[in-house]
């Protein structure tokens, strides 16, 4: 079978823990080149993907992308826009990591080129493919909670003391901050749920020192629907709540606990490695139904290799991008207002 060979610009976490692997895993896909100007993320590319191409920068990759059918942007989040409109400029389709773009109009810039271009586009919204949230979703699909009312959701960590990384010492120009950052994917979750926004609020506060941009946010969007969205992400949560509560007028369904893929790709397991993927235990199932009527639910499996398998048969079987950059553009839209509400300066 012939694969696409598939150029990763950026080798940090994003670009070698996520978006690598992920492509690695697909049988018509495979890392073909990756863009890094560090030595050492260079020969880590080499030894986990044998016969790959290291160039030191993009620009070496766009004046010369032959066997390049794929472009995946996983680099700082204040290039994002400028290496995808490169790369469609080059005539390559393009994944961007999330955020798309640090500012809405940026985004929107970048798919109206792929339309007038003719080329794919998408946005690495891998949360999508979360276990909990699949189980979500199939609730609703099968009308097991009635109407919705309140969806609760929740990134939360413990880390007082800060790593020094760019996201959290960054300013709002870098696209840096815990909104940017964990809301790129509560805001996504909670609009391919329950649609368009109409009302909302928000909190956005800096809790440790040295830190230039948000590390505690909360955002309460009041959807068309009628259903009401309540999100928390946080840096500084010593007690973490339940990752998802979703309560309706017939049943409720609570989850505590992340999906275990992302700890599974930076422990270096992969998909297809002959063991359960995106699964957990029967102890950390969720709890479905209503009053004293409640019992653990089977959470779905987790399928993050979903997005590139998506990807693989957008370019190659013509079907739709796993995500409609249109999502993405609306998902900042809605970060942007809500720096707006808060009272803080917009990137």
């Amino acid at each position: 079978m012939d694969q696409l060979g598939v150029a990763v610009v950026g080798y940090g976490l994003a670009g070698s823990v996520f978006h690598a692997p992920l492509i690695a895993a697909d049988p018509r896909l495979r890392v073909a080149t990756v863009v890094t100007s560090s030595e050492e993320r260079a020969e880590r590319a080499r030894a986990e993907h044998p016969g790959v191409r290291v160039v030191r920068n993009a620009d070496e990759l766009f004046a010369d992308p032959a066997g390049i059918d794929l472009a995946v942007i996983a680099t700082p989040n204040r290039s994002h826009a400028p290496l995808a409109s490169r790369a469609l400029a080059a005539g390559l389709p393009v994944v961007v990591d999330k955020p798309f773009a640090v500012t809405s109009s940026d985004a929107d810039a970048v798919v109206t080129a792929a339309e007038e271009a003719g080329l794919a586009l998408s946005v690495f919204q891998n949360r999508r493919w979360d276990n909990d949230f699949l189980t979500v979703r199939a609730l609703l699909a099968e009308g097991e909670l009635g109407e919705v009312r309140r969806f609760e959701s929740r990134f939360e960590r413990w880390r007082p003391v800060t790593k020094g990384g760019w996201r959290e010492v960054g300013d709002a120009a870098e696209g840096a901050g815990i909104l940017f950052d964990l809301g790129s994917h509560l805001v996504d979750q909670a609009l391919t749920l329950f649609g368009p926004v109409t009302e909302l609020y928000a909190e956005l506060d800096r809790r440790r020192p040295g830190v230039n941009s948000d590390d505690d946010a909360f955002l309460a969007l009041t959807h068309a629907s009628g259903t009401r969205s309540q999100l928390w992400m946080s840096a500084v949560t010593p007690q973490l709540g339940p990752r998802l509560r979703v309560l309706g007028s017939t049943n409720g369904y609570t989850v505590h606990g992340l999906d275990p893929q992302e700890d599974d790709l930076r422990a270096g397991r992969r998909p297809g490695d002959g063991k359960p993927w995106g699964t957990v235990p029967p102890e950390r199932w969720g709890t479905f139904g209503a009053g004293d009527d409640l019992r653990p639910l089977p959470t779905r499996p987790g399928d993050y290799p979903a997005f590139y398998a998506g990807m693989a048969a957008t370019l190659l079987d013509g079907t739709p991008v796993p995500v409609d950059p249109r999502d993405a553009v609306e998902t900042l839209r809605i970060l942007e207002y809500a720096v707006q509400v808060a009272g803080r300066d917009a990137p």
